[in-house]
């Protein structure tokens, strides 16, 4: 039987080093603060997006999640996910698009959120 050892925190930094060309200072600060955090980081990440027979690849994955950090104005993560597109070459093209994508679904929200406005206004219409 072979025992899987559990990498050391500098392990796993210099792994997101080589992937992102540098590690966001918000992981660094959480494992020098409580390496389990840093543990459940990797634990989500392996979660969210498993290595061995993933549906998407490498650049979808960095595009949707550079998508969602920037529509829901994660600062960090969106630099964070800048320096993995940097890293993978995703081409600029690819990159507006996600952009315009995060910028559409924010739009709609706003138009989402305010249908209680839309029916307020109908209800003006009918009086």
């Amino acid at each position: 039987m072979t025992e899987t050892s559990t990498p050391t925190t500098a392990q796993i930094l210099s792994g997101m080093a080589t992937a992102m060309g540098e590690v966001p200072m918000a992981i660094v600060k959480a494992a020098s603060s409580d390496p389990r955090m840093l543990m459940e980081q990797v634990r989500s990440s392996a979660f969210a997006m498993p290595g061995e027979n993933p549906a998407l690849d490498d650049q979808t994955r960095t595009l949707i999640y550079l998508t969602v950090a920037l529509a829901t104005s994660n600062s960090a993560c969106t630099q964070a996910m800048i320096n993995k597109a940097r890293v993978q070459n995703i081409p600029s093209e690819k990159l507006l698009e996600a952009f315009h994508i995060a910028r559409y679904a924010m739009a709609t929200q706003v138009v989402g959120n305010a249908e209680v406005v839309f029916d307020l206004i109908s209800e003006r219409e009918v009086s």
